[in-house]
């Protein structure tokens, strides 16, 4: 497979259109320049091809094997590991005071792209480790942070986040995992967990597990559950690694991707666990690493769609198949590349206009973590976070699904070439599956935007989100060079708005039909302001010339005319479809 890291489409989001000052106005970010993003993608883009995407395969082939309580990774994943660390890439966004970077979190997303795109299974193992760090730096004691987060930061120690059981997986209110108080502050944790990613590996020399569990005499309920740190080896007092901690790996899970990734069973017999934070809120403290991985997660989606397409678009011009209706290429041959093919073009420029406009929607919502974790303005801090909650649904969600829809597309490309192994197409297919999946599964995410980012002083913020695009379009509608994007973007976000109108009535008359409809309308959603962050993007470089700009609106203007129209047909499946689903009750599915 190829890869070529998208760095000029990166740079142009982060320093041209969302704007260098807008990242370089934030405290502790003063000496972020372009210089400095550019050389960061570009080393990352690097390492992702030359180390990464080269071991992919080997991954999937032999895959993460558990053998006599132990976890070994594929071939090559030590070795790369060590690379990844020793580059510098667990310190990106991590706190100088640990041993980080202090660099934006937009930019890591930037790199999590890359490396979901080249190789998933092994970044999951470093992925969990940077959730699990920031949940410790915003939550843990000072004691904690100080012993355990420069290790994290190295790279020498990892983590994980320890949520689902066996009965117990979207409803953690269930769990049974059981946190008893030892006499010198710490608690005996026991329980099992499931579906643990990174639960056990050999890249690390101590794993820190963020484990939920309930306290003796907690309140019944997700009112009852506190956060653990129960790490695989007893840290000592002096930072060195002691005993084993009595967490056992009981199996891995034989999966359809992601094969190079130990999704572990974990058994803890009694393990030492410290709580994060306070008694019985350890649900909330863990949302905040769950919220971080969904648009982490979201993201891995972006990166198989960019991959898929790359490679897609290079086997269409060495695939000879028939003469081109069209345009030909010179030299008269028999056949012509199936690039000459508009079905193949429309394909291909479906999946581009997406991932370019998705790639926009990803790094519009990492400004705002940035805005929100930063600013020296409590006002737009707030306001930023309430952007991020509104928009982490859609990002994990619609960016997943599109990776899905869109390594299946490509695959299709290939024809019966896409369906064998040797294109590595199909494995592209498997991997991405899982994006759909965890952290939430993306109907889960369709409820939470409609049941409770719709409601409330959350529902408020959303009209106020929505008006404030209808009036960053309505200040372009004077000018006539930019209607074949406002236009469409306008007219679409009417529908919008109205849909969520009708959609808020029946959360209040009957929240059955507001539920059916919560993916369609997250789906709507996600398409509309996409399709007014393309229109931003070609508002600011209306003056601009040159192919890269060329392209950009040539794209931008198929978004609009081939994929925003999507959401005519989703506004009438919600709206006027709503009695079908409604009158088909569960009897009528039969037994």
């Amino acid at each position: 497979m190829i890869y070529n890291a998208p760095t000029k489409d990166m740079l142009f989001l982060l320093t041209e259109w969302l704007g260098i000052e807008r990242l370089s106005a934030l405290p502790g970010y003063e000496e972020v320049d372009t210089d400095i993003i550019e050389a960061v993608l570009e080393e990352a883009g690097k390492f992702c091809t030359t180390e990464l995407l080269t071991i992919n395969r080997d991954g999937d082939e032999h895959g993460a094997v558990h053998e006599d309580g132990k976890v070994r990774t594929p071939p090559g994943f030590k070795q790369a590991y060590q690379q990844f660390i020793e580059n510098g890439w667990t310190t990106i966004d991590a706190n100088p005071d640990h041993g980080g970077q202090g660099l934006p979190k937009v930019l890591q997303n930037q790199i999590d792209e890359m490396l979901g795109a080249t190789n998933l299974s092994f970044k999951l193992y470093a992925e969990l480790s940077h959730a699990a760090y920031h949940l410790l730096d915003s939550t843990a004691s000072d004691d904690i942070r100080d012993l355990y987060l420069p290790k994290m930061v190295e790279g020498t120690w990892s983590g994980t986040m320890c949520l689902t059981e066996p009965h117990c997986g979207t409803d953690l209110g269930l769990l049974n995992t059981k946190a008893v108080p030892n006499d010198d502050g710490s608690y005996a944790i026991t329980g099992s967990k499931i579906f643990i990613t990174s639960g056990d590996h050999d890249l690390t020399e101590n794993i820190l597990h963020l484990v939920i569990a309930r306290i003796d005499g907690a309140p019944e309920g997700s009112r009852g559950i506190s956060l653990f740190l129960v790490p695989k080896y007893i840290v000592n007092d002096d930072g060195s690694v002691g005993d084993w901690n009595k967490v056992v790996t009981s199996s891995i899970e034989h999966k359809m991707g992601i094969k190079g990734s130990a999704t572990c069973a974990l058994n803890f017999d009694g393990a030492r666990g410290l709580l994060i934070g306070e008694e019985n809120r350890g649900l909330a403290a863990m949302f905040k690493m769950m919220n971080t991985e969904r648009l982490t997660v979201g993201i891995q989606g972006l990166g198989f769609a960019d991959i898929a397409y790359q490679n897609a678009l290079a086997y269409a011009h060495d695939r000879l198949q028939s003469k081109a209706p069209g345009e030909r290429p010179a030299g008269g041959k028999a056949a012509d590349p199936i690039i000459y093919q508009p079905e193949m073009q429309r394909q291909l420029l479906t999946i581009r206009s997406q991932v370019e406009g998705a790639r926009a929607l990803a790094a519009f919502a990492g400004l705002h973590v940035d805005i929100m974790e930063r600013s020296a303005d409590p006002e737009a801090a707030a306001d930023a976070g309430q952007t991020v909650a509104l928009l982490t649904p859609v990002v994990k969600a619609f960016l997943s699904d599109l990776g899905l829809a869109s390594t299946v597309s490509a695959q299709g490309i290939y024809g019966g070439h896409g369906y064998v192994r040797e294109h590595g197409m199909e494995q592209l297919v498997r991997d991405c599956r899982i994006t759909q999946i965890y952290e939430g599964t993306n109907e889960v995410q369709a409820l939470d935007l409609v049941a409770r980012k719709l409601t409330g002083k959350t529902g408020e913020f959303a009209d106020r989100f929505l008006a404030q695009w209808q009036e960053v379009l309505g200040g372009h509608s004077a000018n006539e060079e930019l209607a074949f994007v406002t236009g469409p973007a306008t007219a679409a976000l009417e529908r919008l708005v109205e849909t969520t109108a009708w959609l808020r009535g029946q959360l209040e008359t009957d929240r059955a039909i507001a539920h059916g409809a919560a993916y369609q309308y997250l789906h709507q959603f996600a398409l509309t302001i996409i399709a007014c962050l393309w229109a931003d993007i070609v508002a600011g470089i209306a003056d601009k010339q040159g192919a890269f700009y060329d392209a950009k609106r040539k794209v931008a203007r198929f978004y609009m005319q081939q994929v925003l129209p999507e959401t005519t047909a989703l506004a009438a499946k919600i709206r006027d479809g709503a009695d079908a689903l409604a009158e088909f009750g569960v009897a009528d599915f039969g037994d």
